[in-house]
């Protein structure tokens, strides 16, 4: 008997994300759109400005005033920010944009994250995310989801991305040669996710959108253990 893709899908049980610590609001933020970690601070696009902050204390420790309205991602060595219909390369030194090329869903792209020399670009309401060359904005290939895709992130050969639908929202590992979902993380009810990024180990950074706050989920010890036995 043949399923339609989002009931086969959907059977992957749900487990309650567990929800380690929540930063935020931030001073003169009240959204969050996109997130990122580079490897000390994580950083928050708050609309007009990208803020970094302190995991372990919370505190803000820089700010750069840049169009920030959705995916935020970081390669090592420069920043990258959806802002509108492109895709800003940002120097984090001074807040300089050096690079900037076009966003493959026009203006209607979600989530961003960086991982083996490529961007992937979530689109929301297409319920795609797209691998991008970071110097010419050229789409390599495109994975399909069943659910709206908000932030993106991969950690240890794993891709997790989020989605938010109303009140419900869920943290969801996939496939990345299906799309099929291979893990579930339900968030609180009313607790979406607009922004997602890892730390490279135990947790994984969620953006709240309107509600400016950032949450820190615990990713599964399951899933970090398969990864390292692959």
């Amino acid at each position: 008997m043949n399923r339609h893709p989002r009931q086969q899908q959907d059977e992957t049980p749900a487990r309650p994300a567990e929800i380690v610590r929540e930063y935020g609001p931030f001073p003169g933020a009240d959204q969050i759109a996109g997130v990122t970690h580079d490897g000390r601070n994580v950083w928050a696009a708050t609309g007009a400005a990208l803020v970094a902050f302190d995991p372990a204390s919370g505190t803000p420790v820089r700010k750069l005033d840049v169009p920030c309205d959705a995916g935020t991602a970081y390669d090592g060595t420069h920043l990258y920010q959806i802002a509108e219909s492109r895709i800003d390369k940002i120097d984090p030194a001074t807040g300089q944009v050096v690079a900037s090329i076009p966003a493959p869903g026009h203006g209607s792209d979600s989530g961003l994250a960086w991982a083996d020399g490529s961007l992937w670009v979530g689109q929301y309401r297409d319920r795609r995310i797209h691998q991008v060359d970071p110097a010419s904005g050229a789409v390599k290939r495109t994975i399909e989801s069943n659910r709206f895709v908000t932030g993106v992130t991969w950690v240890d050969g794993e891709l997790w991305h989020g989605t938010w639908e109303g009140d419900d929202s869920e943290i969801r590992r996939i496939d990345p040669a299906t799309g099929a979902v291979l893990e579930r993380l339900e968030m609180p009810r009313g607790a979406g996710v607009s922004g997602l990024e890892s730390d490279g180990a135990d947790l994984l950074y969620c953006g709240g959108g309107p509600s400016g706050k950032v949450r820190a989920v615990r990713r599964p010890k399951a899933a970090r253990g398969a990864a390292r036995k692959a």
